[in-house]
């Protein structure tokens, strides 16, 4: 609160000529005298019982004397300051003392007299005084406040000013609950001015604790103190002192409790004439503050839709007040008024419009607002400022300013669609973004919370802008959005959106607000209006695409990635779907690709949106073949994601199934956990049931769509596990028509209906159907499982069987190196093993030879070796005589053949006639 760092302008002198500290929050800390303290201070004990007793008597002649010597003997006694231990009797003879006050008024000297003294700090002999005589303390001092009933001003003042003294005091205070009797003291100050200050500088210093604000709250503080804040004061305390303690009471204790306290018709109109007064002659800085204080003060308790702030005229104030400087009014109230730049002022104003937004919560508000014409006067901010136009503002002011008007025209525009209408208000708006988007010199400031995010550029209004249009659209009201598309709406935000993607600010999270809100504009504009579609076009359709484009990970980033995908999905459902040249060409530019790449990242919160779109896609003839072709990681296909989902789902809904994924309670297929826990209840023909119910809560049924319309029967890439789940899917339309006929069955025993035989018979054949169907899918499930657990074992002794083929190849070479190493080690074993090849070699050639041929000799006479004797192979020549052949009237019969690996390559021939032989590279 701005006031409580002001003090006071005048402060009533203290007794004993003593002047408060000019803050009202400078209490002095002064703890309790400890022991060796007190031994500094001599003093004679003195009976405390006797001077009781004396005080008790009342049938001498003489005794008032001596009762008053015996107090004055007291006060010498305890010149330095009470003892903790005797603080209990101390005050019972201050309480006796006041007691004769009304018919012996010399005691009323006696009693000031302690009361001076109990400001000093109390005495303690150890250390552990304080809480052996707490109890004590807080007694003694929740008896200062029974003290104010004494009808005397002197001591009145002096139990209030001895309050702040110490902490421990204050302490006790709380205990004893003097911060409420000090509250209802106050009903007995009415017409005293300066004990009534005195009262409320002790509330004050009390209030900044919140058990002394309990205290004050179960003392109706807040209502008392409101209803006088307009009482005479020529000093300005009380009003100041007040505002204070309902600050504190507001902060520190239940809010909803002082607001309930300060609803009332009386408290609002004391309110109502303090504010007027103080912003007709708010001249001084301290002025100002309090009224802006009174302002939120105000702006709270008009938070309570039960306060009456019409009834108390106080709402048509402070639109006039809000207006006057846009509104021209010949209110007398306004009249000559005018707002200054300083800061107070400016609060003000912003404090105004905010509580204009509060009040409009208020239905009867409404026609005050059109009569004080508030759109017009927030109006007159929509619009680009004008250069070399003299303003009451700062350029900073009143860019702030400006953008908390639109602010405001977003909560009041939508309750006041005439005046929206009447005043052209989509023509301002739209006029004012074609200026944030235009390339005009403009250097934003971004000082305050409206502005963030919009330093040296349009952002801020431009998102203030948008967030007012998406507010109107949403109203569904065709005049408005006709009007919107008229003015081309729908080309310029494509085209702000376009701008937006090609600029790339810095200013990350506002550039994706400003996008989020563009589209859900968009979406309210096209929803089922096919020609608003076609107008969004394919360059609509490419902005789309761009977001979907964005990289998964800044999702998570916080930044607004999400909302603007939500945003994206609702466009594709509003502005694509039902127009088929804008689904095409979506298609064509694998839009199915990056809906199913966004379902595969596996974020509940999407998977509902996008398998809506899905099934409204497939539709399209086109969407099947696009939806098969797609691959997800390792290969997945769009099948296996969606029944990967269903089985997700399922765990988290608490369906039961087996370990492989079959059905357990052929009755109960697709039950949830939580259709366990509720019970069968009797509902009207118009209300869903759970079983209808659980369709909407989840993505079950959707899946079912999709895959229905991929149709079932020929969806690629799926194990066996998958395969189990599709049982299940492709008979979900099945299982919920009998949970749902079961309800119904259900619901007419619990009725206790007996149904005619017919009907009865007809009930037990769809629940028998419904069951005999869940018994058919398991017994197909454990078919399907019992036939990969026999090709799991096929497979596996396929594995084993290479594994043994691989070991035995590896012996075969084990024992083909040991019989290498044994023909060159031993001569025996090598010639052995030489006739068993030549041997080989001659089984292996023709017996018969076909007439006219060469037999060429191919081993080398002499060799003991078992290996090929070199790379090159002398082969003789065919006398020319014989040459007969299919290769004898060609060059190759005469070529060398070079053979690498590759294919034949031709080379020059050597042209020699009687050359015997030819060596060919083998």
């Amino acid at each position: 609160m701005s006031t409580r760092e002001a003090a006071a302008t005048t402060e009533a002198q203290e007794p004993g000529s003593r002047i408060k500290s000019s803050s009202p929050r400078q209490i002095p800390v002064v703890g309790v005298v400890t022991e060796d303290e007190e031994a500094q201070h001599t003093f004679k004990p003195m009976d405390l019982n006797r001077v009781i007793k004396l005080l008790e008597e009342t049938d001498k002649d003489d005794l008032e004397e001596k009762q008053i010597k015996s107090v004055k003997k007291l006060m010498e006694c305890y010149q330095n300051g009470f003892p903790l231990r005797d603080l209990a009797q101390i005050f019972k003879i201050l309480n006796l003392c006041a007691g004769k006050i009304e018919n012996q008024p010399r005691f009323i000297e006696s009693a000031y007299n302690i009361l001076k003294l109990c400001g000093l700090p109390f005495l303690k002999k150890k250390a552990s005084d304080e809480i052996t005589y707490a109890e004590d303390t807080a007694n003694s001092i929740a008896l200062l406040g029974d003290l104010m009933k004494i009808p005397s001003s002197e001591l009145r003042i002096q139990i209030c000013y001895q309050q702040a003294s110490s902490s421990y005091k204050i302490q006790m205070a709380e205990v004893g609950g003097l911060a409420k009797t000090m509250v209802l003291s106050l009903a007995l100050l009415e017409n005293q001015l300066v004990e009534k200050l005195w009262v409320l500088k002790v509330l004050q210093h009390l209030s900044t604790s919140e058990v002394n604000c309990t205290l004050m709250m179960e003392a109706q503080a807040a209502s008392g103190i409101c209803v006088h804040l307009n009482d005479p004061d020529p000093s300005g305390q009380l009003l100041f002192r007040s505002s204070e303690i309902l600050w504190n009471l507001l902060e520190k204790t239940s809010k909803e409790e002082i607001i309930q306290q300060l609803s009332n018709l009386e408290c609002l109109l004391t309110l109502k004439e303090v504010f007027k007064n103080l912003f007709m002659r708010s001249f001084s800085h301290y002025d100002r503050q309090l009224r802006n204080d009174i302002l939120v003060i105000t702006t709270i308790i008009a938070q309570n839709p039960g306060a009456p702030m019409i009834e108390s005229g106080f709402t048509r104030d402070l639109i006039l007040f809000a207006t006057f400087n846009e509104v021209k009014s010949q209110n007398p109230l306004i009249k000559g008024l005018k707002l200054s730049n300083c800061y107070e002022d400016f609060e003000l104003k912003k404090l105004l419009f905010n509580i204009i937004v509060i009040l409009s919560k208020d239905l009867p508000t409404v026609q005050l607002l059109i009569d004080g014409k508030v759109l017009l006067a927030l109006f007159t901010y929509v619009k680009k400022p004008e250069k070399h136009k003299i303003i009451e503002w700062s350029a900073a002011q009143y860019e702030e300013l400006q953008l908390h008007a639109i602010a405001t025209l977003s909560s009041l525009a939508p309750l006041l669609i005439e005046e929206y209408m009447l005043y052209q208000g989509n023509a301002r708006v739209l006029a004012f973004l074609e200026w944030c988007e235009s390339e005009e010199a403009f250097f934003s400031h971004g000082n305050s919370f409206h502005g963030t995010g919009g330093r040296g550029n349009k952002f801020a209004q431009m998102r203030y802008s948008l967030r007012l249009l998406r507010a109107m659209v949403y109203l569904e009201d065709e005049t408005i959005n006709e009007d919107l598309c008229e003015k081309g709406t729908i080309q310029q935000l494509t085209g702000i959106f376009k701008n937006i993607i090609k600029s790339n600010d810095k200013e990350e999270a506002i550039v994706l607000e400003i996008q989020s809100d563009i589209l859900l504009i968009l979406s309210g504009l096209c929803e089922d209006h096919v020609p608003r579609k076609e107008i969004f076009g394919t360059e609509g359709v490419d902005i789309i695409l761009h977001v979907m484009k964005t990289d998964p990970k800044k999702l998570q980033s916080g930044l607004g990635y999400n909302v603007l995908l939500f945003s994206t999905l609702d466009s594709i459902w509003c502005c694509i779907l039902g127009c088929y040249p804008l689904e095409d060409y979506f298609l064509e530019k694998e839009g199915i690709f990056l809906l199913l790449d966004l379902l595969a990242l596996n974020q509940k919160k999407f998977c509902n949106l996008i398998l809506g779109i899905m099934v409204e896609f497939c539709d399209n003839p086109k969407t099947t073949a696009h939806v098969n072709a797609w691959r997800g990681k390792k290969g997945q296909t769009a099948a296996s994601l969606l029944i990967k989902l269903w089985r997700k789902e399922e765990e988290e809904l608490g369906v039961k199934r087996d370990k492989h994924g079959k059905i357990i309670d052929t009755k109960k297929p697709l039950f949830t956990s939580f259709q366990e826990e509720q019970k069968i209840i009797p509902l009207p023909a118009n209300c869903p049931t759970i079983a209808v119910m659980d369709v909407a809560e989840n993505i079950r049924a959707k899946i079912y769509a999709v895959l229905g319309k991929l149709d079932f029967e020929n969806l690629p890439g799926l194990s066996a596990e998958d395969f189990v789940t599709l049982c299940i899917i492709h008979r979900y339309l099945d299982f919920k028509i009998g949970e749902i006929w079961n309800e119904i069955y259900e619901e007419i025993k619990l009725e206790k209906l007996r149904p005619v035989t017919t009907d009865k018979k007809i009930l037990e054949t769809i629940t028998t159907a419904s069951e005999n169907i869940g018994k058919m899918v398991a017994s197909l499930q454990s078919e399907m499982i019992e036939s990969q657990a026999r090709q799991d074992v096929q497979n596996e002794q396929k594995v084993y069987a290479k594994i043994q083929a691989t070991h035995k190849q590896r012996e075969l070479a084990n024992k083909s190196w040991q019989n290498f190493l044994a023909r060159t080690s031993n001569a025996k074993t090598l010639k052995k093993a030489k006739r068993l090849q030549e041997k080989a070699i001659e089984s292996s050639r023709y017996n018969e030879q076909p007439p006219n041929t060469i037999f060429h000799q191919t081993d080398i006479k002499g060799l003991n070796t078992t290996v090929l004797s070199g790379r090159v192979v002398t082969v003789e020549s065919t006398p020319a005589r014989l040459m007969g052949g299919p290769l004898a009237d060609t060059d190759i019969a005469l070529k060398k053949l070079p053979i690498r690996g590759g294919a034949l390559q031709r080379v020059k021939a050597v042209k020699t006639v009687d050359e015997p032989k030819k060596s060919i590279p083998t």
